[in-house]
Order: C-alpha cells, then structure tokens, then sequence
C-alpha cells in the first residue's frame, strides 16, 4: 500500500500524538515504567471496563497465536500471556512499545513486541489465531485498510476483536450536554460510528457479531461539580433502568468478526 503525502503526514502526527500521551496515565503518582504503574493502569482499567473480562476470557486463548494492534503499554497484552497465548504486539508508537517491553518483564510474561503501523503489517497472511485491537480503529488514519490487514493475518479459522466508540452512546451524549471533553478527543483522529457504520466497515469477514457494552461506573478522573453530579446522580439511576432499554446505547461498540 502506497501513502500519499497528506497521509504520510497524518500518520506522522498520530505517531507523535501516542509518543508523548501515556493512555489513562493520569490515574497514577507512579513513574511510568514501574510496577506500581502498570499495577494501577490494570486496576483502573478493569473497573472502569468491567464488562471486558466477561465477553473475552483472557485464559481462553492458550498456545493460541495472538496478535494485538495497538497494545498500547500491554495491560491486556500481559493478561493474554498470562492466559498462556502466543503474543505478539505493535504499536505506532515507540514510547509504547518501550513501556509494553517493561510491563511484559515486570509481569514475569512472555511477549513479542514491535513497532509497526496496524494498516501495513509485517506479517505473512493467515499467521493468527486471534487478531485484537480494542479502542484502536477509531484513532486510525485509514480505518478500512487497518481492518483488511486485520484479516490479511488472519487464519481462515481465526476470531478478530475489535472495540470502537459508539456514537450513538449515553457517554457521547452527556459529553455534549455538559461540554465535558472525551479522553483523547484531542488526538489527530477520533472517530465514533454507529452500529451500522461499523458493521458495514467489518464487510471483509463473514461472520460478525456487535455488542454494545460499558455502561456508566463512577469516574476516578473527573472532579468539581460535574464529577460529583455524574457519580452520585448519573451513575446509579442509570444503572437502575432496564438494560434492554438502554443495551443499544454502550459507549463501547465490541466486534466479534469470523473470516
């Protein structure tokens, strides 16, 4: 795949967007690098996505070949190890890839770590049992061809996972009604699509299942008056309504995609 220049150049800037922002790194006083870090970035992330190890069983995937797009700095990467998959993750950016490589050795796993740009991979075809990227697509510059790759490596008998944001979701709603900023919104991309957007994007596999999920818990990072008003008065009357009536309305829209 050739790239034009605008594109080189858009790719350029989310590659420096992620070398210098740490995802959910204002969560914890520790030195990025250390246990205690990685340590906190895994407790915040599975409370404030407490659905994520209901509909993926990180133990599930043993002497599986994994490969994980967009790792990130490896909190669910270790996990997948830890679970006795075959990992491999990359990541656009090389302050990621350093962090994943101490958090892979901190853990006591066993990872393969590069750096590589999700829509032009460095793999053969058909090299994975299981290809995930959860919260990636929507920061990519050419989301679609990402998701070719995604099932260019991926075995003929594989599953994909994806994540992308609902723009149809309670979350992106009350962001405009109290004028409360996304995480990241400020990134050179961020897309949000709806649920027939994103299975319309998911047309190069066969079989594809989406299920809105993350629903309201109280948040750790937003203070003052708008961060009391949503833990003590958004939260739980939320929580309180029918899921069937609110189901379609999940912040997080999660792929499960067969070739």
């Amino acid at each position: 795949m050739g790239y034009s220049i605008d594109d080189q150049n858009l790719i350029l800037s989310i590659q420096n967007y992620w070398n210098r922002t740490i995802h959910d790194a204002t969560i914890t006083q520790h030195a990025p690098g250390t246990s205690q870090f990685f340590s906190d970035l895994d407790k915040y992330r599975f409370d404030k996505l407490r659905y994520l190890p209901e509909i993926v069983d990180f133990s599930s995937y043993k002497n599986q070949k994994l490969l994980e797009i967009g790792c990130g700095v490896g909190t669910d990467l270790v996990r997948f190890a830890k679970g006795g998959a075959n990992v491999t993750g990359v990541d656009l950016s090389k302050k990621a890839i350093s962090l994943a490589t101490d958090n892979v050795r901190l853990s006591g796993a066993t990872a393969n770590l590069g750096l590589a740009n999700g829509e032009k991979l460095p793999f053969d075809r058909a090299q994975f049992d299981i290809v995930y990227a959860h919260g990636v697509i929507q920061y990519t510059a050419n989301p679609g061809q990402l998701l070719i790759e995604c099932r260019r490596v991926l075995k003929n008998d594989g599953i994909a996972i994806f994540m992308v944001y609902n723009r149809v979701s309670w979350l992106n709603a009350l962001s405009k009604l109290t004028r409360v900023e996304l995480e990241h919104e400020d990134a050179p991309v961020l897309n949000k699509y709806s649920i027939r957007e994103f299975k319309d994007m998911l047309s190069c596999f066969q079989e594809v299942t989406i299920t809105p999920e993350r629903f309201p818990v109280e948040s750790k990072l937003h203070k003052g008056w708008k961060g009391f008003f949503f833990n003590k008065f958004f939260v739980v009357p939320f929580n309180l309504l029918p899921r069937s009536w609110v189901k379609r309305f999940g912040w997080h829209l999660m792929a499960f995609c067969r070739p």
